[in-house]
């Protein structure tokens, strides 16, 4: 079969807009291969225009040029009646926005495979495969049809009961308008519901990218979302953090009804030394760097992460009345707001919570002092920022210094998994250690979103992230989500069988991807380490552990 997409590539004295849509198209293809293959898929739509677009309420508030720019972003797609979309404690980077079906969100007990995993997204595969000329792009009158079934709304009909009240074994129903699967997409967090489509379902997907840049541009979205967020997740989030662990639920609430909720992108400033200190903040998703001026220049003192505070030192201290630090964040982070006001009102009826506040504000004020004392500190912050290493919670280092070159650490790794190494020794450089190519565990995994069998997944030990082989079909999505080049696809030198599923293997030569699982199925621990005659391969939890090596004698 011929390629559409190649045929119909602009020429050379095409103009620029035909040039860009041939480009777009290209990109929608490329994001959504993966689904193409699901046999849960009954019908899967290209590239959607800005008239398509503009036909959903979800979209009919956005300028046509912004529509456009997200559109290779956004897919139509008919789920088969019985299809799971995804299960609890799956990672999801889409948004649902449901035009036409029933689905249902539930609670259930832990399900667990013979291997004693948790079953992950997109496990489940009923029926057969759609029948050959079964079109999967739906042309425009297929669209039209379609879209008519979805009743003219005024505005936007979130969901606010995608209900993480439910108890197990209970349900809830989905249905044209709503939305679902946004507020786990934009934190980063496992999915706390399992979603099925009960009848032949027409949903639209939303990839995180877009769903950014909407939140952004829309006001009316962005408040929306936070609503839902505020409603059903915010008082347990504060509830479970162990500053306010053991506050008066009467507090919490008050609280959940007065915070502020803040969205930076990446680059973007919360806070500039030297202006007025408002509000005490609790970074609830992504990744802050902590500047102050030093001399002449700004030098980065600290970093903060999910969970931790910002604002104790200056709201604290007597007459501090300015921010000490510039704070930027890193990445896209979520943050919860608290006032000047309610923040004193916290102190004031709960001591407990000043006291730990007070030991945060002193260990700070020592990390800030001592950077500055030592700026090889603030480079190392500032590198393991842009690298990567402070999500991490395995980290794989080897000393150069007395590292002999002999490979041992490859070859033990190797001999461990049936001959394929699961590490790469190259990467980038610090100091006299070298940061090897292999996966971090990181806190937040990127690389099991959207993988189409599971087979990349927590191992449930400790922050262990493995790739169970079996079910791997060598679709590439978690190695090319992973944003530090620490998952290797590998040839099999086999094929794929005349039976396998989904139907579009058959008779493709198989890859697999690996990547290190700390060798968590062996006493011995990792290999790498234990086969390293020279000691030169360290395993570090935390760029605190780094900082103690490159300071030791």
């Amino acid at each position: 079969m011929k390629n559409p997409i190649a045929e119909n590539k602009p020429g050379p004295n095409e103009n620029a807009a035909a040039s860009t849509h041939w480009v777009r198209v290209q990109q929608h293809r490329d994001r959504w291969s993966n689904y193409q293959g699901n046999e849960s898929i009954l019908r899967f739509s290209g590239k959607l225009s800005v008239k398509q677009l503009k036909s959903l309420p979800l979209f009919q508030n956005y300028p046509d040029e912004f529509l456009e720019e997200i559109s290779p972003d956004i897919s139509i797609a008919q789920w088969r009646g019985g299809a799971v979309l995804f299960e609890e404690g799956s990672y999801v980077d889409l948004m649902f926005y449901v035009i036409r079906g029933n689905l249902k969100a539930s609670l259930l007990k832990t399900r667990e495979n013979g291997d004693g995993a948790n079953r992950p997204i997109f496990a489940t595969r009923l029926g057969k495969a759609p029948a050959q000329d079964q079109p999967l792009v739906m042309d425009q009158t297929v669209f039209q049809q379609k879209i008519s079934a979805l009743e003219a709304a005024p505005e936007i009909a979130a969901l606010s009961t995608v209900a993480f009240n439910l108890q197990a074994g209970e349900t809830f129903q989905l249905k044209n308008g709503d939305i679902f699967g946004e507020i786990g997409a934009l934190n980063g967090w496992p999915q706390s519901v399992t979603v099925q489509a009960e009848t032949d379902s027409l949903l639209c997907q939303i990839r995180l990218p877009a769903l950014r840049k909407m939140k952004q541009q829309s006001t009316q979205f962005k408040e929306k979302s936070d609503a839902i967020y505020r409603e059903r997740f915010l008082a347990a989030q504060l509830r479970a953090t162990p500053l306010l662990q053991d506050c008066d639920e009467t507090l919490i609430n008050q609280l959940k009804d007065r915070a502020e909720l803040i969205s930076l992108s990446p680059g973007k400033t919360l806070v500039t030394e030297g202006e007025a200190v408002d509000a005490f903040y609790l970074l609830r998703s992504g990744n802050l760097q902590v500047s102050q001026t030093i001399g002449s220049s700004m030098a980065t003192v600290n970093y903060l992460s999910k969970g931790m505070t910002i604002g104790e030192v200056e709201l604290l201290l007597e007459g501090m009345e300015n921010w000490l630090w510039t704070i930027t964040s890193v990445a896209y982070s979520e943050l919860i707001k608290i006032s000047r006001k309610d923040f004193s009102e916290l102190m004031i009826q709960s001591p407990q919570v000043e006291r730990r506040l007070w030991a945060d504000a002193v260990r700070r004020i020592k990390e800030s002092g001592y950077s500055r004392k030592h700026l090889d500190q603030s480079e190392l912050i500032q590198f393991s920022l842009r690298k990567g290493l402070v999500e991490g919670n395995s980290i794989l280092l080897i000393d150069l210094e007395t590292c002999v070159r002999c490979d041992d650490c490859v070859r033990g790794c190797a001999a461990t998994h049936n001959g394929r190494p699961r590490f790469v020794r190259e990467g980038e450089k610090f100091g006299n250690f070298l940061i090897a190519r292999s996966c971090y565990h990181c806190e937040d995994p990127v690389c099991l979103i959207g993988c189409p069998t599971g087979a990349i997944r927590r191992a449930n030990v400790g922050d262990v992230v493995e790739v169970n082989e079996q079910l791997c079909i060598g679709c590439s999505n978690c190695a090319n989500k992973c944003p530090y080049d620490a998952i290797v696809m590998h040839e099999t030198d086999s094929r794929w069988p005349e039976n396998a599923l989904p139907e579009h293997l058959r008779g493709r030569e198989r890859k697999v991807a690996s990547k290190c699982d700390l060798c968590y199925t062996s006493n011995e621990g990792p290999a790498c380490v234990n086969n390293c005659p020279q000691g030169s391969a360290i395993r570090i939890n935390n760029i605190t552990e780094f900082q103690n090596l490159l300071g030791r004698d």
